[in-house]
């Protein structure tokens, strides 16, 4: 199904965080040498775009849902995931992920993001009205304003090499 219009802001900042999981899958194994730079970049998404986003979904889009009886168990699952991916950004602000917490940092905030776009966003447009979807749009565009609206410039050690 495409996306509706007024989710389209929120899947562009999911497509920007998957591009990050993607470099992180493919670097890995990652020098534990590259581990900080890797960590800065997380830093900086989450507090560029991720943690505005986050809140967007659980000011907008959450109660939205938690309105379907369906939908309530899968709202309480990305808000755990939220929960969780919050003291994931925070160990990487302290700089204490290793390699392997960084691959599952990667996956599971790769998860997440399937879950949002396949699940919650999938039913949400068929649950409600084009009136509803505008509504639900204009306050993600207000809650929204203050992320960044590009994708995060990976640094030297952060950006794809070449297949060997």
């Amino acid at each position: 199904m495409l996306r509706d219009k007024n989710l389209i802001p929120l899947s562009h900042q999911h497509q920007h965080a998957l591009a990050l999981c993607v470099r992180i899958e493919r670097a890995s194994p990652i020098p534990e040498s590259d581990l900080s730079a890797w960590q800065d970049e997380i830093t900086l998404l989450c507090r560029s775009e991720i943690a505005i986003h986050f809140n967007a979904e659980e000011r907008v889009v959450f109660p939205a849902a938690r309105r379907f009886a369906e939908l309530n168990s899968l709202v309480d699952e990305l808000v755990t995931d939220h929960h969780n991916l919050r003291k994931e950004f925070a160990r990487a602000e302290a700089r204490i992920l290793s390699e392997i917490d960084l691959l599952k940092f990667s996956q599971g905030l790769s998860v997440h993001i399937r879950k949002e776009e396949r699940q919650l966003f999938e039913r949400l447009q068929e649950l409600l009205s084009s009136e509803e979807l505008d509504r639900m749009g204009q306050e993600l565009a207000e809650s929204l304003t203050d992320a960044s609206q590009s994708c995060v410039i990976p640094n030297d050690a952060t950006k794809l090499r070449p297949a060997k």
